[in-house]
């Protein structure tokens, strides 16, 4: 879909505030970027950006310094590190050896510190077929970093995590929250290679917040008691194999769960 129909249909919602979505969506040119969202009346929060962290070869730096400098030109705050495997796609992830988890642990650091520096904070997502996917992972990362964690409560459970847990054991480290539901049964079938990730997103496996099986309650209860005070991005991935819907298409889910966490947050 257009980033003028996705902008005027969360704007039409009442959404004030928005990651920049993926590569290509938005005008790469940082002012125009900044412009665009404004236009619609839209603070920009930050955005997802993959990234290959565990490759000695490899410098991440001119990367992140491209998405921050969206970042502030835009006012928005968080770099959503993903760390991408270096393979298109989500459907493997390599085994990384002792020196690549240390390479990947110290670029953390490195551009956590850097992310700092220049007035913006930077937080890692695990995702699934990336490097940093399940619970094991997310521990590594917190006991080997110390990088900012992005919840993502849907990526999390697919990958038979338990966010709230996870979340209460770390908060200390809660950047930034994305909150998303799933059908756990259809993502246990991407984790062990049954269905491929894409292939599982165009049935429907990511859900409306509230109909799926993530404790989504739950977790914005935890952080609200633990003083929590950064962002819930609301996310329900869709895919369209026709082209963009004609019909209302999927403002109606998003509409759906604005007022699931408007009425939690009540």
């Amino acid at each position: 879909m257009s980033a003028e129909r996705v902008l005027t249909e969360m704007q039409s919602l009442g959404l004030t505030a928005t990651e920049f979505g993926p590569d290509g969506f938005l005008p790469g040119d940082p002012s125009a970027k900044a412009a665009f969202l404004d236009g619609f009346g839209l603070h920009a929060v930050g955005g997802f950006l993959p990234v290959l962290l565990h490759d000695p070869g490899h410098d991440p730096f001119p990367e992140v310094d491209r998405f921050v400098d969206a970042c502030l030109a835009s006012g928005a705050g968080v770099v959503v590190l993903a760390a991408s495997t270096g393979a298109e796609g989500y459907d493997a992830r390599p085994v990384l050896d002792a020196h690549q988890w240390t390479t990947l642990l110290g670029n953390l650091d490195r551009i956590a510190d850097h992310a700092t520096s220049r007035g913006v904070v930077a937080a890692i997502h695990p995702h699934i077929g990336t490097v940093v996917e399940n619970a094991a992972d997310v521990q590594r990362v917190l006991e080997g970093s110390h990088v900012g964690l992005c919840v993502d409560t849907g990526h999390l459970t697919a990958a038979g995590a338990d966010p709230v847990a996870l979340t209460l054991a770390n908060l200390s480290r809660v950047e930034h929250v994305h909150l998303k539901d799933v059908d756990a049964a259809t993502a246990a079938r991407v984790v062990s290679g049954e269905l491929a990730f894409t292939d599982a997103v165009a049935a429907g496996m990511w859900r409306v917040l509230g109909q799926g099986d993530v404790d989504v309650r739950a977790m914005i209860d935890a952080l609200r008691s633990h003083g929590y005070s950064g962002w819930f991005v609301l996310e329900q991935d869709v895919m369209f194999t026709d082209g963009a819907p004609t019909g209302e298409g999927p403002v109606a889910d998003v509409r759906a769960c604005l007022d699931f966490v408007k009425a939690v947050l009540a």
